[in-house]
C-alpha cells in the first residue's frame, strides 16, 4: 500500500504542475482572488458546477471568462433576466422551409463552460430548465436527447444586495452546486494594482495551457488520489454532525438547523478534498484538505430555524461549530 501510495504521489506532481501554471495564466489577468479562481479550477477537476454570490464589480465574470481562454474551452454566456425563456437557453425546434421539417436549433447551453450571469434574475421555470443538464449533462428539445459536450459546467453568479426583481435559487437548484462561494473586496495593494492594470483599457493577453481532453485526463487522476478510511468516517461525521447535532456533542445546535447537509454534501466533500490534495501536489487527503473545502460546500445545504435567524446566526456560524466539534482523526 505504501508503494502505491509513493508511487501516486509522484504521479500527481508530475501531472499537479499544469494546475499551478493554469492559476499563473489566469492571475495575468485577475488580481487577487486567489480563493475563487481555484474553487473555479476546482470544480473543473471535479466535474461540479459553482455558484459565485458576491457584490458587482469583483471580477466574477472576468474570472470565468478568462478561465475558459486559458483552458482552450468554448464558453457561453448567458445573462439571465426576468423575460428569459427555457428556449432561449436550451434551444428549440425551428420550422425549415425548404425541408418541410422542423429541426433543433440549439441554445448556448451546448458548450464548455456556461457562465449563468446573475441567475436569480431569472423565473424559476428557467432555473428549473437547467437541472436536466446540470446534473444528465444532456438536454431534451422536441422530444429528442442531446449529450452536451464534455466537459460541461455551469459558472453561476448571483448579486447579493440588490434583490428587488429577484427569485429565489429552488433548493433543488441550489444543491447541485457544487461549491457556493462567497467573495469579498480585493485588499488595498490588489486595489493598487487593479488600478494600474486596468485602467490602460486593454486586457493583458493570456496562453491556453491545458485543453478540454487534458481536463478529462486530469480527472481519472484525481479520482486515484488515496483517501484513508478514517478521512472517510471523518466526513461522514461531519456531514452527520449538521442533521443530528446533539450525538456530536452539539445539542446546543439543537432547534437551530431546520435541514442538514444531503448526502450529495458527502460526495461532494470527498471529491473536492482529492482535488483539493492534488492541487497541492499530494497523492493522499489530510483532513486539513476536508477542512478548506468544507465551508463552501456545506454553507447552501445546511438550512436555519427561525430561532436561529432571531439568534442572527448564519450557515457559516453552524458550519464553523461543527468543525471544531467534530473529532478530526
Amino acid at each position: 500500500m505504501n508503494e502505491q501510495i509513493h508511487v501516486l504521489n509522484e504521479q500527481v506532481k508530475r501531472e499537479s504542475e499544469v494546475a499551478e501554471r493554469v492559476l499563473e495564466e489566469v492571475g495575468r489577468v485577475i488580481v487577487g482572488q486567489r480563493y475563487m479562481v481555484e474553487r473555479l479550477l476546482l470544480g473543473l477537476l471535479c466535474d461540479g458546477h459553482v455558484l459565485i454570490e458576491g457584490v458587482p464589480g469583483l471580477a466574477k465574470t472576468l474570472s470565468v471568462s478568462t478561465l475558459a481562454l486559458v483552458i482552450e474551452a468554448e464558453f457561453g454566456r448567458v445573462q439571465f433576466t426576468p423575460d428569459l425563456l427555457p428556449a432561449d437557453l436550451l434551444g428549440t425546434m425551428i420550422y425549415n422551409q425548404k425541408t418541410g421539417d422542423f429541426e433543433p436549433r440549439k441554445g448556448p447551453v451546448f458548450t464548455n463552460i456556461v457562465l449563468a450571469d446573475e441567475i436569480n434574475r431569472a423565473p424559476a421555470k428557467v432555473q428549473s430548465a437547467l437541472l436536466e443538464a446540470m446534473q444528465e449533462r444532456q438536454v431534451t428539445i422536441g422530444g429528442t436527447t442531446y449529450e452536451l459536450p464534455r466537459p460541461f459546467l455551469v459558472l453561476a453568479t448571483e448579486n447579493p444586495i440588490e434583490q428587488e426583481g429577484t427569485y429565489p435559487l429552488p433548493e433543488a437548484q441550489v444543491d447541485r452546486f457544487m461549491f457556493k462561494l462567497k467573495v469579498g473586496y480585493p485588499t488595498r495593494e490588489e486595489e493598487r494594482v487593479i488600478l494600474e492594470r486596468m485602467s490602460g483599457g486593454e486586457l493583458p493577453a493570456v496562453e491556453k495551457r491545458l485543453t478540454p481532453e487534458d481536463i478529462i485526463r486530469l480527472r481519472a487522476v484525481v479520482r486515484e488520489v488515496y483517501m484513508d478510511e478514517k478521512i472517510k468516517d471523518y466526513i461522514v461525521s461531519l456531514v452527520l454532525a449538521t442533521r443530528e447535532p446533539a450525538q456530536y456533542g452539539l445539542a446546543e445546535l439543537d432547534g437551530l438547523i431546520e435541514y442538514g447537509a444531503s448526502p450529495r454534501a458527502t460526495i461532494f466533500l470527498a471529491q473536492a478534498a482529492r482535488a483539493n490534495a492534488f492541487m497541492r501536489r499530494r497523492g493522499y487527503v489530510t483532513p486539513e484538505d476536508i477542512k478548506q473545502v468544507g465551508p463552501d460546500i456545506l454553507r447552501h445545504r445546511v438550512l436555519l430555524t427561525y430561532e436561529a435567524e432571531a439568534e442572527d446566526l448564519t450557515s457559516e456560524d453552524i458550519i464553523r461549530k461543527v468543525f471544531e466539534t467534530v473529532e478530526v482523526p
